[in-house]
């Protein structure tokens, strides 16, 4: 996020990092991709770390409310612990990059009612961009680097995903109120009223995609493919380089699902899905891939509509967020 959270006092935040070891911390805030915060931290010792604090109440994936989203966030970083654990971290030559560990035990620590922090090792290399499009190289080490992970027996802590929206309640009722014309009081920021005007221009289409997910989520189903371990978001700002190695980056939407939930985001033609089927067995099924990519774009409507509804202002990361909203709803229309 480029802009810092309210109510997160630094002095806070280095009380916090107490619990991963002592010493005097100097913190660097990083306006760095969207969703989390992020500082580097450096110690006395020589130490330096990546530090991610994240607002539970805006943590949909991980779960509805504060308290389900502190649990599903502890049980998606406690799995790439355990997967680090195996041999597959950063450190070891996997491609795992895990959060560190408190004195505790501990993968993440709750700061106050609404926030979390996770700490991370330091890792030099350079990471692209959500909207990058991978070259044919960079997409066969990716398509490698998901067939490794599936192939690996789920860690105990990992939490079994559903492909159904995170709150679809909550997406249908604005669709609802934008198709019926129905004005709420603008009471959430300056992106309120255009986000329900948008909503309402577009809203028939929105519709129609909700539908053809129920029928794509059905017929996923009753093929019963077996669930491996995801990463969930393995896009190309989740993708380190260094050097000739690729690592992957947040894990905070880990768990367990079909393949296809990782592999939409990473394979472009047949080349990529057939070097899937070549390392692991199984032949991406087009369903899948068709329902958990709609399912990206539904998902991020209904967050942007739910921060929009919110009281914000108008700030660069509220502007990108209109961007992407306006960009994704007009995408459903075909």
């Amino acid at each position: 996020m480029k802009d810092q959270p309210d109510g997160i006092d630094e002095s806070v935040l280095r009380h916090a990092l107490e619990d991963w070891g002592p010493g005097a911390r100097a913190l660097t805030y990083v306006p760095l991709g969207f969703g989390d915060y992020h500082w580097t931290a450096d110690a006395t010792g020589g130490d330096r770390w990546f530090v991610t604090l994240s607002d539970l109440a805006e943590k949909y994936h991980c779960g509805i409310g504060v308290d389900a989203a502190w649990h599903g966030l502890n049980r998606a970083m406690d799995t790439a612990a355990a997967l680090a654990d195996r041999g597959l971290g950063s450190a070891d030559g996997g491609f795992v990059v895990a959060p560190l560990r408190t004195t505790g035990g501990e993968t993440v620590r709750r700061i106050g009612e609404r926030h979390d922090v996770a700490v991370f090792p330091w890792v030099d290399g350079v990471a692209g961009d959500f909207g990058d499009e991978p070259a044919a190289e960079d997409r066969t080490a990716a398509v490698e680097m998901l067939a490794a992970l599936h192939r690996t027996e789920p860690p105990a802590a990992t939490r079994a995903l559903s492909p159904e929206l995170s709150a679809r309640g909550r997406l249908e009722a604005a669709l609802e109120a934008a198709l019926a014309a129905v004005r709420e009081p603008r009471t959430g920021g300056p992106w309120s009223e255009p986000a329900r005007e948008l909503l309402a221009e577009h809203g028939v289409g929105v519709r129609r995609r909700l539908d053809d997910f129920d029928r794509l989520a059905a017929r996923v189903a009753a093929r019963a493919a077996a669930p491996v371990v995801t990463h969930g978001e393995p896009h190309p700002g989740n993708v380190l380089r260094r050097g000739d190695r690729r690592l992957l980056l947040d894990w905070d939407t880990a768990g367990l699902a079909v393949p296809e939930r990782d592999l939409w985001l990473v394979a472009r033609d047949a080349a990529d899905l057939d070097r899937y089927t070549e390392l692991t067995g199984r032949v991406p099924d087009p369903d899948a891939l068709a329902l958990y990519r709609l399912r990206w774009s539904l998902e991020d409507v209904d967050a942007f509509l739910a921060w929009f509804r919110a009281p914000h202002t108008a700030t660069a990361d509220t502007d990108q967020a209109w961007r992407g909203f306006a960009d994704t709803v007009k995408s459903l229309q075909s």
